[in-house]
């Protein structure tokens, strides 16, 4: 699969390889408490260059097969050191036509409207390029950055999906938020 870069004002987004595994494990152990209250419960086993390469190995698979596109988010004057990821995931199409959305940024850059330019450009591409009508973001009442986040990018409020996802170990209410392409 060819890696696939898309350059923002002040970011590269980029595909990824098992090659990078390292780098990835920095970033997760960096971030390890910072990212804890919003993913699921990780085993210690997560925190290993093997399995970041496992799950790499893994995205690679999906993104080929279509099912996925996963961005990671760099600063354009620091190349080496990922700050955060974007995922567009179960893409499903035919009558479909949607897919969900998952995103996550370094604990130091946020505030500094990194994710909102990340996920512009990956919403223009997912909707421009792969043609998607829907993505759909679950988010936790209480993740109210979050929330604005996608508020911000024109995402609306479907409903409330109770016990939805198990997060650290719980199960969680999530917001169903929606952002339709109306040129498909």
């Amino acid at each position: 699969m060819m890696q696939l870069i898309i350059e923002t004002d002040r970011l590269y987004l980029k595909t990824i390889g098992t090659g990078a595994a390292g780098r990835l494990l920095d970033y997760y152990q960096k971030n390890r408490s910072f990212l804890q209250e919003w993913e699921p419960y990780r085993e210690e086993a997560f925190f290993t260059v093997e399995f970041q390469e496992y799950l790499l190995s893994r995205d690679l698979e999906e993104m080929y097969k279509g099912n996925m596109v996963k961005l990671w988010i760099y600063k354009k004057e620091n190349q080496e050191k990922m700050i955060g990821m974007i995922a567009f995931n179960n893409i499903v199409r035919g009558v479909f036509l949607s897919c969900h959305l998952g995103y996550r940024l370094d604990k130091d850059e946020t505030g500094k409207g990194y994710m909102n330019e990340a996920l512009s450009a990956g919403i223009d591409y997912v909707f421009n390029y792969l043609l998607l009508h829907r993505i759909e973001a679950n988010i936790m009442p209480r993740n109210k950055s979050s929330l604005a986040v996608v508020r911000r990018l024109g995402f609306y409020e479907e409903g409330l999906a109770l016990k939805y996802l198990k997060i650290n170990g719980k199960w969680e209410d999530h917001i169903h938020m929606v952002l339709l392409n109306d040129k498909v």
